[in-house]
Parts: structure tokens; sequence; C-alpha cells
């Protein structure tokens, strides 16, 4: 079967309501790499049928961010897609998304209030609210998602428990360059040397790692440390937090349940990455 690029709503709807088999969900902004790749891959392996779709939703990107610099490349994706194999392309207009009058939103509260929620106030509203409709009009029984957005996973899983969707979200492995650098459509805006910085959040969590398998079970003394490895190589921190890994609550000491999250602007760029302390 040749892949299908579908722009029409109501043409996603009506082939995915007469579906009679496993549907398997990957939703992306596009400018896909290894790490969106992967996630295809896992679909295929247990779907009958993939969806794939690319919309940069404006909705979860407030004024001074980077939506219009946001990196596209619609046909490069399309050749990775047909390579593997994927089904469909639901390839949307932003008017196809959000009409004339559009007046409704999904807020999820709690666990989208902190972390990157805390510097983008409104950005989980807007990823809320077009996953929302996405799943509405895929209608998949599976979704998968990259554990490099943890708490945009969170976020959606509680969205979908609480509107009583039947979707289920299969989270999947972050996939990392060989130095450990986290994919990341955003690392195209890094330049020789910021490339060479960036790399500061993965020797963090390797630190971090290091220190609690040394013992280390206090979150004031690994701070500071992670701080100094981050701002000597040019890093400026939006967030350095440890919290449960099933749902996000602060926490007073390092425990097996503890992960590790981290947002830094190296440049302008923003970058995340986030890891349990025990190796997986």
């Amino acid at each position: 079967m040749l892949l299908s690029v579908i722009n029409s709503v109501l043409e996603m709807q009506s082939l995915t309501r007469k579906a009679d088999t496993i549907l398997g969900f990957v939703p992306t902004m596009g400018y896909l790499h290894k790490g969106h790749l992967s996630l295809v891959e896992m679909a295929k392996k247990q779907c009958d049928i993939v969806i794939v779709s690319i919309f940069v939703n404006p909705t979860q990107f407030a004024p001074n961010e980077d939506l219009d610099n946001y990196p596209r490349d619609f046909d490069g994706d399309l050749k990775l897609l047909t390579e593997l194999g994927v089904d469909y392309v639901f390839f949307p207009k932003t008017t196809e998304m959000y009409p004339a009058g559009y007046s409704t939103w999904v807020n999820v509260e709690g666990v989208s209030e902190v972390l990157c929620g805390k510097s983008r106030p409104a950005h989980f509203k807007g990823v809320s609210t077009i996953v929302c409709k996405l799943v509405n009009i895929v209608n998949p029984n599976y979704m998968y998602m990259g554990e490099k957005d943890f708490q945009q996973i969170a976020v959606l899983k509680r969205m979908l428990l609480d509107l009583n969707l039947e979707t289920v979200i299969v989270p999947c492995p972050i996939i990392r360059e060989a130095d450990g650098l986290a994919m990341s459509s955003r690392n195209k805006f890094l330049d020789t040397q910021q490339r060479q910085d960036a790399l500061c959040l993965y020797n963090s969590i390797q630190h971090t790692r290091t220190r609690y398998q040394q013992g280390c079970r206090t979150i004031g003394e690994l701070i500071p440390e992670i701080e100094q490895i981050i701002t000597k190589n040019n890093g400026k921190i939006d967030y350095i937090e440890f919290r449960t890994a099933d749902d996000l609550k602060p926490i007073d000491q390092l425990d097996k349940n503890t992960r590790l999250f981290l947002a830094v602007y190296i440049g302008n760029t923003r970058l995340i990455d986030n890891a349990p302390l025990l190796s997986q």
C-alpha cells in the first residue's frame, strides 16, 4: 500500500471510523529525525495501520517563541515515512484545525503547571487541545510518544483518562546521538560550539547517576554540581528538578523512582532532557 496524504479532517475521520484494524498513531510537528522514526518503527511492529500527523501547532507557542522559525521539511518527511511503510500522513492546514471562531480549549490542571509549564504557561493548553482533537479525528488504538517529552506524556495520559478517551499512549525511549545529546528538531539551530556546549545536559545526567550510585541521596548537594556543569558550558538554566517518575510530584530525597528533569538555553535554543537515576 502506498502512503497517502490526507489534508481534510472529514476525510481522515471517515477513513479511520471504517477501519476494523489496530490503528497506531504518531503525532509530530514534522522535520523528522531518528527519534520520530523510532516511534513509527514501534507502531509498525504493533499495529495494522500506522498514521503520522505533521502539524506545527501554533497554539503551543508563546508570542516570543520560535513558531515562524520552527524547521520544516515536508518533502523530506514524506520520503522517510514512505521508506518506513507508513500508511497515511495527516497534514492539515491551520485553518482546518482551528477554523474561524475557534474557542474551545483543553487544560489539564496540576501536572501541566510544573516544569515546562512554569516558563511556558500556555504551552500545555495548546498541546492538550491539539492532541485531543487529533485523537478524536484519527481515533487510534495506540499513540506513540517519546520520553524526551516526559512531562507531555504525563499531561496527555491524564487528559485521556479524564476525558474517557480509549487511546493508549505507548511511551518510547529517548533516542540520542552517539555522544548522548537527545535528538530534537531544535538541535538544527545549534552552531558548532553550541552543539558541544549542549552536551552539558547529558553530562549532568551522567554525573547525577554516578553520584546516586555512590550513595548521594540529597538534592541540595546535587543541584549546585549540576549548575556548575551547565554554566561552565555556557548554558542558561531554566530549571533543574527532581520529581517522581509516575506523577511528577516534588521530592525531598532521591530514590529509585526519582527522575531528573532539565531545561537549558544554549544560545537562544531551549533544550530539554530527562532521565531516571538508574540506567535502563
